[in-house]
This record gives C-alpha cells, sequence and structure tokens, in this order.
C-alpha cells in the first residue's frame, strides 16, 4: 500500500487508497487489524474498518421493556458446581 500512515491506535488511509486497495484492506482486518479511513482536506477520521468478531462483541444487548430500568452484567465465567446449583 502507498502512502500508510500510522497513528498510535490503528492504521489509516485515505479513502481514496482504500477504494484503490480494498482488497488488501480487507486482508489486513481480516488478520485482526483495525483500519482508519481518512476523508476530505483535513484528512480527519470518518470511520473505522474492524473485524466483524470484533464488531460483534462490542453491540451491547437491549433489554427491551425494561431499558433505562436496570442493567445486566455477563460474567465470562458460567461454570456451576453441583453444590451451588442444589443450594439455587
Amino acid at each position: 500500500m502507498t502512502k500508510l500512515v500510522y497513528n498510535i491506535i490503528m492504521k489509516t488511509l485515505l479513502s481514496a487508497e482504500a477504494k484503490t486497495h480494498f482488497s488488501s484492506v480487507l486482508k489486513d482486518v481480516e488478520a485482526g487489524n483495525e483500519i482508519g479511513i481518512l476523508y476530505g482536506k483535513s484528512k480527519r477520521t470518518v470511520a473505522v474498518i474492524v473485524p466483524f468478531d470484533q464488531w460483534k462483541m462490542s453491540k451491547k444487548r437491549q433489554l427491551g421493556t425494561l431499558e433505562g430500568k436496570m442493567s445486566a452484567v455477563f460474567s465470562g465465567n458460567w461454570e456451576i458446581s453441583d453444590e451451588e446449583l442444589i443450594n439455587l
């Protein structure tokens, strides 16, 4: 890729370069990298392309009618012993 700009957090590309080298951009994203897309004369970041799994994990779960009335936290450890199950 030409004129690849490195930011502290992610790689960034001008929108025209991202368009020209889109297949390479997708390969970088598939490898787990985030790519920022710069746009306009100010070259400000207007979008970020992230791997699908990372995007999917960042979505908040909706609580439906309870939204704003309560919150839920999901632990990564769902294991429970037989004794804990019996005492529920």
